[in-house]
């Protein structure tokens, strides 16, 4: 049976980019070394950021186009990546410093418009319907951006945000492509399927067991076929297979963030308790640091663990009043670690925070004011000398003599509203 084939045009004239840097983390890393003097390009070598070069411990971040070649993948572990190439170079993440440079290239993407959606730390979409030649503004952009910040972005055009995205994502580094509806029938459909926005590895397996791996194939089947397989996923697919997308163009900010969490899968299995409360203490310390960051209190704390044998595990509790100080964060969550623990090995551990207020409304506990308001003085200060000299300029003397990183997780904020939001 055929069905017809049929390709939404966009009728407002809207004009949408999506900016994505490229390697960012590493690209970041980079352009700041060369500043400081440094005369070897990270992006020139194989090279990596994240994990732990000493001990070889973590996941890769990111990688350069070198590295690529020797098929080491994102999210892999350091070991396997030094297994494919052992004269990588090792670079460890400074979260801190990726924050500057997500923020400077927002603040440069708002002179060319007032519409700037940050959709992660290094992707952004640009309402630019004001524009006459959207091609050449986006090369104007992408040249722009590599001129006044020190790395590279890809740029994607189109009419709406899901097509936008999957041009930034052909041909990398330092590109420009286009994905109008006209468009999709060449550039797109002879995809495979997991180049589909929201395909991740379980659709994938479905899609191939029913006879499809191109994306135009998606376009072709049946929707109600689709949904009989993938429920109301196959229905978002095949809109997604045919370019239709029509999700609101709003700005975003930081406070719009609903938690603020990071996890880590640790080195091995951990049974001893102090081992564990170091870690959350290292989570602590990141978490805190990205709250401080947007300016907000978070009044539940949440506390989650995977075992040896990766059974979930969480335990939460909402506070009478919001919090923001790291030492505050991990008090909280070794108390509920311990309550939910039994005592198994561990093997992954995480710290989630939410239900936020403004920071500008703290309220110190009554019986200890003014210790409240030190420690938050502290975290400031703290903040500032990392941000000014990197994240190992300053940590707590527990972590001496450990092999325990001192501040531990990623960065972004979590949002509950993300119509384009990518499956795991």
């Amino acid at each position: 049976m055929f069905y017809i084939l049929w390709l939404r045009r966009d009728i407002t004239g809207k004009t949408v980019y999506h900016v994505d840097v490229n390697s960012a983390y590493l690209s970041w890393e980079a352009a700041y070394r060369l500043l400081q003097g440094e005369t070897t390009d990270l992006r020139d070598i194989p090279s990596i950021v994240g994990g732990d070069p000493v001990t070889r411990h973590g996941i890769v971040l990111a990688k350069s186009i070198p590295a690529k070649r020797y098929g080491i993948r994102t999210g892999e572990s350091l070991m396997e990546a030094f297994k494919k190439c052992p004269s990588l170079y090792v670079v460890r993440p400074t979260f801190s410093l990726y924050m500057r440079c997500s923020a400077a290239l927002k603040e440069l993407l708002e002179t060319y418009s007032p519409h700037v959606e940050t959709f992660s730390i290094d992707e952004s979409f640009m309402d630019m319907s004001h524009v006459r030649d959207p091609l050449v503004t986006a090369h104007q952009l992408k040249n722009d951006i590599r001129h006044r910040l020190g790395f590279t972005v890809n740029i994607g055009v189109s009419s709406n945000k899901l097509l936008a995205k999957m041009a930034s994502d052909f041909q990398k580094p330092d590109r420009v492509h286009s994905l109008f509806p006209e468009e999709v029938p060449e550039k797109m459909w002879p995809l495979p399927v997991r180049e589909l926005f929201m395909v991740g590895p379980r659709s994938e397996q479905k899609l191939h067991a029913m006879g499809i791996h191109t994306i135009g194939e998606i376009a072709s089947a049946d929707p109600e076929f689709l949904y009989h397989r993938m429920k109301s996923h196959g229905y978002l697919l095949s809109d997604y297979a045919r370019g239709i997308e029509t999700s609101e163009f709003k700005n975003y900010s930081p406070y719009e963030a609903k938690g603020v969490g990071n996890s880590t899968t640790l080195p091995r299995d951990i049974t001893r308790l102090s081992d564990l409360q170091l870690y959350l203490l290292a989570i602590s310390e990141m978490v805190s640091y990205r709250l401080r960051g947007i300016g907000r209190l978070a009044r539940v704390v949440h506390v989650h663990y995977r075992s040896s044998l990766f059974e979930g595990q969480g335990h939460q509790r909402k506070l009478p009043s919001g919090i923001d100080q790291t030492m505050r964060i991990h008090e909280v969550a070794c108390e509920l670690f311990e309550e939910l623990w039994h005592r198994e090995p561990v093997r992954q551990i995480g710290i989630r925070v939410s239900d936020f207020s403004d920071a500008s409304c703290f309220q110190p506990e009554i019986f200890n004011p003014r210790r409240e308001e030190a420690q938050r003085r502290l975290d400031r200060t703290i903040d500032r000398l990392r941000e000014r000299f990197g994240d190992d300029a300053i940590q707590r003397a527990s972590f001496l003599h450990t092999p325990i990183p001192h501040m531990i997780g990623g960065v972004g904020e979590e949002r509950h509203d993300l119509t384009l939001r990518s499956q795991l």
